[in-house]
């Protein structure tokens, strides 16, 4: 069941769980995701980054397309941090049902004029669109994806004022997270109570960026307090090709269905800890 992320995130956020955006960035971590979000009778956001997608190439979105429209499960092909007007364009020319417009190192009033304009081509054509406040933080090896050296909160007076000018379906919030795996040196802290304020202040769903490495607590309480998304991609690429590189070890291994899935089988082990954690496992029955 193919969707846009604004219907998808609605009835999330109205039974209080969290979909998962994967950042699926090969045939083989798709099926990983697949397969374990079918398995879980779980809905799921497929997330390409456009450095992901000048990798796979506009061809890719039709394999992703087909397969969640022969699942039975919904599922949204989601443009992850899209940083121009273009990339964005190109999405929905290829197929994505929601697109990001990460216009958050911008000027306030420069944000939500390019939001507006993605709003404006996005919207007739049933693409929701997702934009950010504040800037999520980096660890240094978030794999291409940006964020800033020191993370800049979203402020809870500027809110209101973007998603009534903007009219944009979800909203991604800086509450503490960063891309990437966190060194040992670094301990992640989510402002809970920012994320309670501004929860009160908009309806609309919100994002949580850099989901990987987070402690279980803080993001089962960012769930229970109305974050709808939350962003998963190093952590799953991590258990994905430590095993590729375990497997690789055996020098006469070449065939691809011996190599990748033991592979697949790692990846899934986190994939159903975050769809536990998200409370997302079961929740197929809400959009029947």
């Amino acid at each position: 069941m193919l969707m846009n992320m604004k219907d998808l995130l609605v009835v999330a956020q109205k039974n209080k769980f969290a979909v998962p955006a994967f950042n699926t960035s090969s045939s083989m971590i798709l099926k990983g995701v697949m397969e374990g979000c079918r398995e879980k009778k779980s809905p799921v956001i497929i997330a390409i980054h456009p450095d992901e997608l000048s990798f796979l190439e506009d061809s890719y979105i039709a394999t992703v397309r087909e397969e969640i429209m022969n699942s039975n499960i919904p599922g949204v092909i989601h443009l992850d941090h899209g940083g121009t007007f273009a990339q964005v364009m190109r999405a929905i020319h290829c197929g994505f049902t929601s697109v990001m417009i990460d216009a958050s190192l911008l000027s306030f009033e420069e944000n939500i004029a390019i939001t507006k304009k993605v709003i404006e081509a996005a919207h007739p054509v049933n693409v929701s669109v997702e934009a950010e406040l504040g800037t999520i933080g980096t660890t240094g090896n978030g794999g291409g994806e940006a964020g800033t050296e020191q993370i800049i909160y979203t402020q809870p007076d500027t809110v209101k004022e973007f998603v009534e000018r903007t009219g944009v379906d979800t909203l991604a919030i800086a509450i503490g997270t960063s891309h990437g795996i966190y060194p040992k040196n670094m301990k992640p802290k989510l402002k809970l109570d920012l994320l309670k304020e501004i929860r009160g202040i908009v309806d609309i769903p919100l994002v949580l960026h850099g989901g990987s490495s987070n402690t279980d607590s803080e993001i089962a309480e960012a769930v229970r307090l109305g974050i709808s998304k939350i962003n998963i991609s190093s952590d799953i690429k991590d258990a994905f090709y430590k095993k590729c590189r375990e497997v690789l070890q055996d020098p006469d291994i070449r065939e691809p269905n011996a190599i990748y899935p033991p592979c697949i089988e790692a990846m899934k082990e986190v994939i159903y800890a975050k769809l536990e954690l998200f409370n997302d496992i079961d929740k197929v029955k809400y959009y029947k």
